[in-house]
């Protein structure tokens, strides 16, 4: 190993830049839907001895002696995120006439970007330097603080947040019931780093097998705290709620085509028509549709709410995604809405639910005079765009417990799926991954709201157009799905929440306390070594 280390820390040049975007790149094998996690235990170590020989001169400027580093960060992060979001690109030849031309822009241009942020950590943790274990807190500490400021700033685009790799299946995701996927990126930085301590230019002592062993024990634990909270889970459900979930898997350049509207709407209507009772004499109380299912302003639509009504029976819901509209002062151009609608047996709208966290060029275009000038418009054909909803909140169904609305890409940002103040019974995802194809990018979302549902100990339900749709328990299980591209519905039982985790109850504040007390292990290691150098 530690002839690979050098070799590694001797590199130069465009071989040093490339081995850094190959171990960026083969970083995403670790995501869904390969979750192959242990490949970061080779791409990490590798990160950790480049930016062990991008040293430069004393006494150069702070700029020139971390250019190096930088450079490195830049290619590992342009590989991770090229790898991992090539598939963005499939939603721009949906119309390709329109849009194709932009497809560099989404494969290229933006992983390059958000590489930018990886190039500055790279370049802070460079600053910070050291010898032995303490470089490993230090890479942790910095590069967590920089997945979660890109999961924040300019609306925040968290998408494959390192900790994902090291959430493969429900032991390893118990976890982030304490901590959250920002307390779960900071330890995968951790573990994955560790092989490093034993090879390179590090300390050479006992140090650093006592720090690899003590990271070794810090993954075993959380193993076997995952593996002893499923072993006490239950499998309870709420009493007299039946789920039918449609997944009408409609292509999306069939969904999205004006001609097909009324075809679509009725394939929703066979798809959902009651059969024969299940096994137990149950039948559906709750029919879930998903995001959009209805392309119709229901509320200008009457036709559509008498055919919901015939199809619902007595004392049965409808939930499902659609546009909704209102005028906010007589004068001012309609706004509408990515909605989730609730109708009752009689066709009756009874509550409604606003996207608040749309998807930027996708829902509605920043700075859109000046792009729409160019020529450039968002992906959803909407003169103006949608407009936000104005604030998260629960809507209730039927006898169900009260449930908090997520559509679609809300559902990535961790800490924002349930109203500050109120607690649900269960969270709904409605989406639509049919833009993307048959591609890692709806496995990837799908992951990361099953790890919404352990954060919050909240069961998951979700309905896709087509795209994972699924019935997932407060720990992370999947009890039943259909998969992409899969047309048919889903028959079960709504599970029973879990008391709120530590998560939900305190947020982010845990993972910030950790990290102080990393920073001061980390400053006390780096002065012990000085002074034993010395």
């Amino acid at each position: 190993m530690n002839r690979l280390a050098d070799s590694i820390i001797l590199l130069w040049g465009w071989r040093r830049w490339g081995v850094a975007a190959l171990a960026g790149a083969a970083s995403v094998l670790a995501l869904p839907p390969f979750n192959l996690f242990f490949v970061c235990w080779i791409t990490i170590p590798i990160l950790v001895w480049l930016v062990d020989g991008a040293a430069t001169s004393e006494g150069r400027g702070v700029f020139r002696r971390v250019r190096p580093a930088a450079a490195v960060g830049w290619w590992f992060g342009f590989g991770y995120f090229a790898a991992g979001l090539w598939w963005i690109g499939a939603s721009f030849l949906i119309e390709a006439e329109e849009f194709a031309w932009l497809l560099p822009v989404a494969v290229v241009a933006f992983p390059a970007g958000l590489a930018i942020l990886w190039s500055i950590g790279i370049a802070i943790v460079r600053l910070f330097w050291s010898d032995g274990w303490p470089r490993i807190f230090v890479l942790a500490l910095v590069m967590t603080a920089i997945e979660w400021l890109r999961g924040h700033i300019l609306t925040g685009f968290p998408w494959n947040a390192f900790g994902y790799t090291l959430l493969p299946s429900p032991p390893f995701m118990q976890i982030a019931s304490l901590v959250g996927i920002w307390g779960v990126t900071l330890l995968a930085f951790l573990v994955f780093a560790a092989p490093a301590l034993l090879a390179g230019w590090g300390e050479r002592g006992r140090g650093r097998w006592v720090a690899f062993g003590a990271l070794a024990l810090v993954l075993l634990a959380d193993v076997g705290f995952g593996f002893y909270r499923l072993g006490t889970a239950t499998d309870a459900t709420v009493p007299g709620v039946n789920l039918r979930i449609v997944q009408a898997a409609i292509p999306q350049e069939v969904k999205i085509d004006p001609a097909a509207a009324a075809v679509n709407f009725v394939t929703y209507l066979d798809l959902s028509a009651p059969d024969e009772p299940a096994a137990d004499g149950s039948v559906p109380t709750h029919l879930i549709w998903p995001e959009t299912a209805v392309p119709y302003l229901l509320t200008e639509s009457p036709v559509e709410l008498a055919a919901i009504a015939d199809l619902l029976a007595r004392g049965m819901t409808l939930v499902t995604g659609a546009p909704r509209a209102e005028t906010a002062r007589p004068g001012e151009p309609r706004r509408v809405m990515n909605s989730v609608l609730v109708i009752t047996d009689t066709g009756e709208i009874a509550d409604s639910y606003d996207k608040v966290h749309l998807v930027p060029f996708g829902e509605y275009l920043p700075l859109q005079g000046f792009l729409e000038g160019l020529g450039i418009r968002q992906l959803i054909a909407l003169p103006g765009g949608f407009t936000a909803g104005l604030e998260r909140r629960l809507l209730t169904a039927g006898n169900a417990p009260p449930f908090s609305p997520q559509v679609c890409y809300e559902m990535i940002f961790a800490g924002e799926v349930t109203p500050a103040g109120a607690r649900p019974g269960w969270i709904l995802n409605v989406t639509n991954d049919g833009w993307y194809g048959d591609t890692p990018g709806p496995r990837q979302h799908f992951q990361q709201a099953v790890i919404r549902a352990v954060e919050e100990g909240l069961p998951l339900v979700r309905a896709a157009n087509t795209g994972i749709s699924a019935i997932i328990d407060p720990y992370g299980r999947t009890l039943q799905r259909l998969d992409v591209g899969v047309a048919g519905v889903i028959d079960g039982q709504l599970p029973v929440a879990l008391s709120p985790t530590l998560y939900s109850r305190f947020g982010d504040t845990i993972v910030g306390i950790i990290a102080i007390i990393m920073m001061v292990l980390a400053g006390v290691g780096r002065f012990t070594m000085r002074v034993r150098r010395d």
